[in-house]
């Protein structure tokens, strides 16, 4: 089930924001493809779950040593991504969910509501790794995940246009949605083929951040209600 599109007829503005992040995400990918892919560059800033635990850089094998201070890669890794499907395929499910969050709670809340899902999702990669873990994490899914969690919860019934078999469909967002984290559930806990690994996707990043936006964007929409009627 892959989601294309929903129902966006309540928009009251662009969703720049969303817009940028998007461009961000695939400015940064085409710099890294013109480098020839610079593998020091991106594990120099992609997330490191022993780096984080420990609070220090670690040079060694493939790992370089990290021009940023080691937290701070929480926020670079969200803009790398390791190859064009990982790419596109986080950039649609920004696209089609994105832009109604934005429009609900405004421009900066959401920009601050993507990063602190992000890096809530990152850090529920790291403590699940352990401080023994030298794997570098990078990618966009962990704060596109919290948009997902708040999407669930702000517009539940909202019609999802999704890609089924052959076909396009159209489904309520809880399902689309409760279908796509019951996946990451199962999958983190190794159920689909015995992999505990995971097969190279950090489940627990996507699981800790849909949960961080269920829990936190009736915070950012506080007020918002009130400011939707009054701007009518």
């Amino acid at each position: 089930m892959l989601p294309i599109g929903d129902d966006d007829s309540d928009r009251r503005f662009a969703p720049f924001i969303n817009y940028l992040l998007i461009a961000i995400n695939i400015l940064v990918f085409v710099f890294l493809q013109g480098m020839g892919g610079n593998e020091k560059f991106t594990y120099a800033f992609s997330t490191v779950p022993a780096e984080i635990l420990t609070g220090k850089d670690i040079a060694t094998g493939v790992l370089e040593p990290t021009p940023v201070p080691v937290y701070f890669t929480l926020i670079t890794s969200m803009f790398m991504h390791g190859g064009w499907a990982h790419l596109l395929g986080n950039m649609l499910f920004l696209w089609v969910f994105g832009d109604n969050i934005e429009n609900r709670i405004g421009h900066m809340r959401y920009l601050i509501f993507y990063l602190v899902c992000g890096i809530i999702a990152s850090l529920s990669h790291v403590f699940v790794s352990g401080s023994d873990s030298l794997t570098p994490s990078l990618g966009a899914s962990g704060a596109i995940s919290g948009v997902l969690g708040g999407y669930l919860l702000l517009f539940p019934s909202r019609r999802v246009r999704v890609i089924m078999g052959y076909g396009v469909s159209t489904v309520p967002a809880f399902v689309a949605l409760g279908i796509w984290i019951v996946f990451q559930v199962i999958s983190q806990m190794g159920v689909l083929g015995g992999d505990q690994g995971g097969g190279g996707v950090a489940y627990a990043a996507h699981i800790g951040g849909f949960i961080a936006g269920l829990l936190l964007i009736k915070l950012f929409d506080i007020g918002t209600q009130k400011d939707t009627v009054l701007n009518r």
